[in-house]
């Protein structure tokens, strides 16, 4: 429970830290495309940062397992966001194609909180 809400935390952390960055460090040096690929994935990353710290938390209060739906989105948050973030900055195209995997890492965490959930 402890390890997800750091996990969570840090990512969170990290979301608000490229937040301002990309929005006073990027300015003008990426185009409006750009930009909103990068807010994209400061957005995700601090939404499922969000819901690792719940993970944790739920962890911690109730008999939940969820220990492989926060593994889940902790690699969603480096492959979703990850991705658009060199994306971003770097233009090369290809790197979009790892953006799903993320998505689907994301998709597959809250379907196991869901399942872990009902079956309690």
């Amino acid at each position: 429970m402890k390890t997800f809400i750091i996990i969570g935390a840090l990512n969170a952390l990290i979301a608000v830290a490229l937040g301002a960055f990309g929005a006073h460090g990027l300015e003008g040096k990426l185009s409006e495309k750009y930009l909103d690929i990068w807010n994209k994935a400061t957005t995700y990353q601090m939404y499922h940062a969000l819901g690792i710290v719940m993970i944790g938390i739920l962890m911690g209060t109730t008999k939940l397992n969820l220990n492989t739906a926060g593994w889940l989105m902790t690699a969603g948050i480096i492959f979703f966001s990850g991705s658009l973030y060199v994306l971003a900055v770097t233009q090369i195209k290809v790197l979009g194609a790892i953006t799903p995997i993320g998505g689907m890492l994301f998709i597959a965490g809250w379907a196991l909180m869901i399942l872990a959930a009902w079956k309690a």
